[in-house]
C-alpha cells in the first residue's frame, strides 16, 4: 500500500500557561514510523520553563523563533548554559539532559528532529523528566527517594508531593534563573543564518550546512543537517540522496510547490507546502521544490552526520 507522503502540521501534546509541546504523529505521518524519525516543536511564553528532562533519542533542535536560554548537561559532564537565538542548531546526543527557558516577550520556538531507532516508540519521542508530577522520582517510594538524596520522609513529601506541573510551567517574574555564558555556544551551538554560505546562487538561495566539521556533537547525534533559503519563484532542482539517507523538511517561512517521483518514474507526490508544515522524502525518492514570489526557507535533516 502506498505511503502518504502529504505535508503535515504538529499537534498539541501538553501544555498550559508557560506554553506548549507539539508533535508529529507516525498515526498521520507513516513516514516517521517508516523511517525512524522523530519531529516535535517546543513553544514557551513569556517566562515559560520547560522542565528538565532527557530522551530516547538523539536529536537536532533549531531555533525557529525569538531568543531563551537551554541548560544542556552531557553525560559525566559540567552543565552548559547558553544563550539562543533565531538560527541556532543545537546537537543533542543519547543522555544529554536538558531545559529551556524564555524570559522574553516574544514567544520561543524550536524545532526538534531526531533519530527513533532506539527509541520506546518508533516515530516519536519519549521524555524522562526529572521534576514535575510525571518525573521519574514520583515513581519510587519514599524511603527509595529519602536514600538517595539522604533527606528525611517530610522532606521527600514536601519535595516529590507538591509537583504538580507536567512537563512546561510558567515561573514568576522574580524567579533567578542561571545566566548564560557566551563561550558555553562554542562546540554546542552553531547558528545558520549567521553562519558562512556553502552555496550562495544569485536570485536563487543560500544554502548552509551543518556537519561534524562546524559542530562536532553532530557525529553522535547521527544526523546532519541544513538551512535552505530560497529566494522569491526559485527553484531547488531535482535531487535524491546518493547514500540512502532519508531527508526530512520543516518549512521555516514562505511557501511553495513541492514534487516528490519514486520508483518507475512515478510521481508520488504534488502539493503546495507552507510555514508550518513538515514533510518526509523517501530513501533515492527524487524531490524539487519552486517557491512562491516571496521566497521559501526550509530547514532539513538527513539520517546521515555527513
Amino acid at each position: 500500500m502506498a505511503i502518504d507522503l502529504s505535508p503535515k502540521v504538529a499537534k498539541k501534546v501538553y501544555g498550559g500557561d508557560g506554553g506548549a509541546y507539539c508533535a508529529w504523529c507516525p498515526s498521520d505521518l507513516a513516514m516517521l514510523r517508516e523511517g525512524n524519525i522523530g519531529a516535535a516543536k517546543l513553544a514557551l511564553e513569556k517566562n515559560g520553563f520547560a522542565l528538565p528532562r532527557y530522551s530516547d533519542s538523539a536529536k537536532v533542535a533549531y531555533v525557529l523563533q525569538g531568543n531563551g536560554v537551554a541548560g544542556i548537561v552531557l553525560p559525566e559532564k559540567e552543565e552548559k548554559v547558553v544563550a539562543l537565538r533565531k538560527g541556532d542548531a543545537i546537537a543533542l546526543p543519547f543522555g544529554v539532559v536538558t531545559w529551556w527557558y524564555n524570559k522574553e516577550d516574544t514567544e520561543l520556538v524550536v524545532l526538534l528532529l531526531g533519530d527513533t531507532s532506539k527509541a520506546h516508540k518508533t516515530g516519536e519521542f519519549t521524555d524522562f523528566f526529572l521534576t514535575g508530577s510525571n518525573g521519574i522520582f514520583t515513581g519510587f517510594s519514599t524511603d527509595f527517594v529519602c536514600r538517595a538524596w539522604d533527606v528525611d520522609e517530610e522532606a521527600v513529601k514536601s519535595l516529590v508531593g507538591n509537583q504538580t506541573a507536567e512537563g512546561i510551567v510558567k515561573l514568576d517574574e522574580s524567579f533567578g534563573m542561571p545566566e548564560p555564558k557566551e563561550e558555553h555556544r562554542e562546540g554546542f551551538v552553531y547558528n545558520c543564518e549567521e553562519a558562512p554560505l556553502d552555496v550562495d546562487i544569485k536570485d536563487g538561495g543560500k544554502v548552509v550546512v551543518l556537519n561534524t566539521k562546524n559542530l562536532p556533537l553532530v557525529a553522535e547525534v547521527g544526523l546532519g543537517a541544513d538551512l535552505v533559503m530560497l529566494d522569491g519563484s526559485a527553484m531547488c532542482s531535482p535531487g535524491f540522496s546518493c547514500d540512502s539517507a532519508l531527508q526530512v523538511t520543516y518549512i521555516v517561512s514562505g511557501s511553495g510547490r513541492v514534487q516528490i517521483v519514486g520508483v518507475d518514474g512515478h510521481r508520488v507526490l504534488e502539493t503546495t507546502v507552507k510555514a508550518g508544515q513538515l514533510f518526509i522524502v523517501p530513501r533515492f525518492f527524487v524531490v524539487s521544490k519552486i517557491c512562491d514570489p516571496d521566497g521559501m526557507s526550509w530547514f532539513s535533516i538527513i539520517t546521515t552526520p555527513k
